[in-house]
Order: structure tokens, then sequence, then C-alpha cells
């Protein structure tokens, strides 16, 4: 039997993936964000002061590129790293003003994303696949996915 990639859930995830990415990184390249930074966002946004650990268990990358990515928004001024008050060897994680003034449009920049690769879905079509989404997320070996 002959492996077709277009009937394949994982290559069209990955395509899928990929398509958001490029959509978001228009979108937030004007105000001064990457794709792979917005997840890190995300979850600063709900809870400022995370240490990277935390964030390492909230978002499924590797530890490096972790590392990479929050020099990179260091860098640009979307973050700045602190001791931690009662472990010397963390830091804590916290927005800079810059981050937390470009929340609402980041948003807004995503959901444009993911609204142009769902242009032409009915809305219970859209439900239908992001529950599939979730539990097709819940077999992963990860449990849920990543948050």
């Amino acid at each position: 039997m002959a492996f077709n990639r277009m009937e394949s859930a994982s290559y069209l995830a990955s395509l899928l993936a990929k398509s958001f990415s490029r959509a978001l990184q228009e979108r937030g390249q004007k105000l001064g964000f990457a794709p792979g930074q917005f997840p890190i966002l995300l979850e600063l946004w709900a809870e400022d002061g995370l240490t990277q650990k935390q964030l390492l268990e909230r978002i499924d990358v590797e530890q490096a590129t972790m590392a990479n990515t929050l020099a990179r928004m260091e860098r640009d001024g979307l973050i700045v790293r602190r001791k931690h008050p009662s472990d010397r060897r963390s830091q804590q994680i916290f927005l800079t003003d810059r981050a937390r003034d470009i929340e609402a449009a980041a948003k807004e920049a995503a959901a444009a994303a993911e609204q142009s690769l769902l242009s032409g879905f009915r809305r219970f079509e859209k439900e239908l696949m992001l529950e599939y989404m979730r539990m097709a997320l819940a077999n992963s070996p990860r449990g849920n996915g990543a948050s």
C-alpha cells in the first residue's frame, strides 16, 4: 500500500502548523514578536513571573530552543529576568511594558491568522475540527499537548 501524505493526519497537521506560523509571522512582525515567542507571551500574559522550568513544563519545546527564544525576547525588549527570591538557581521571567502593551494586538493578530486559514469554514465545522484536534492531543504521550 502506497503512503498518501494527503491522507496523513500528522503530515496535514504539520502543514497546518507551518501555515499558521507563516500567517502569524506576517502579522506579528509588525508588532515586534515572532511566532515562536507567541506561546511564551501567552503563558506570561496569563501568569507573569514564571521560571524557565515552568515555561518548559507548559510549552512543548526543547530546553535549548526555550533558552534561545528567551534570549531573543530579552534582546528585543519583551522580557526581563530577575533572580528568584527563594531559589538562587532560578530566574523569574517578567514581561516588559512593551510586551504588555502589545497583548491585545498580538491576540488579535493570532485570531486573524487563524481566521485566514479557516476561511470558509462554518462555525460547527471549526468547532468540530478543534474538538478533534483536542482529542488527538489528549492521545499524545504528553497528555493534553502544549497548553
